[in-house]
């Protein structure tokens, strides 16, 4: 059987994040959480009836952030950014913790 470079190597199991396959244990932990936020931070752009320039202004940034948030860009956000920005959307975040 030939494969080439765009056959599948690895399938991530259905349950389980992209990141444990990429990532190490703690590494993962964060940007699941750090993407979990960033996508409620994204769909709260896409629900709100309000402009780019009001939505920073809500938030307390400037507007390339907010272009940085609808492309997804984990990697220009830290978690704790990421909290104080849920938040001043109103959107509470909260942290749950379940032994492994």
């Amino acid at each position: 059987m030939n494969t080439n470079e765009h056959d599948a190597q690895h399938v991530t199991p259905a349950g389980r994040s992209v990141f444990e396959d990429l990532f190490p244990p703690d590494e993962a932990a964060e940007l699941e959480i750090r993407a979990v936020l960033l996508n409620g931070l994204s769909n709260w752009l896409q629900d709100s009836d309000i402009t780019e320039t009001t939505a920073a202004q809500v938030l307390g940034i400037d507007q390339a952030r907010i272009a940085e948030i609808k492309q997804g860009a984990i990697n220009q956000f830290s978690l704790d950014g990421l909290v104080r920005l849920a938040s001043r959307a109103g959107l509470h975040p909260r942290l749950e913790l379940k032994a492994a």
